[in-house]
């Protein structure tokens, strides 16, 4: 089977800094299956771009809590 490109955003407690930035790409983008991160540092969102095939949403959200930061829960 091919690829099947999913993209979550995912509210992240915790960021304030550029480096908090690069720790959370870097944290995601050593998940197989990650293609692309966007940390928006001003509202504090993280926007993930992965193949479902390879990674899950838990493993990301696990990664960013691995990471030192806390995942918002959706309202």
């Amino acid at each position: 089977m091919g690829a099947v490109s999913m993209i979550e955003t995912i509210q992240v407690e915790g960021i304030s800094c550029g480096h908090c930035v690069e720790t959370l790409d870097k944290a995601l983008k050593a998940l197989g299956g990650v293609a692309r991160v966007n940390v928006d540092l001003e509202n504090k969102k993280v926007e993930v771009e992965f193949d479902e095939n390879r990674a899950s949403l838990q493993a990301l959200r696990t990664a960013i809590v691995d990471a030192g930061f806390e995942v918002a829960e959706k309202n």
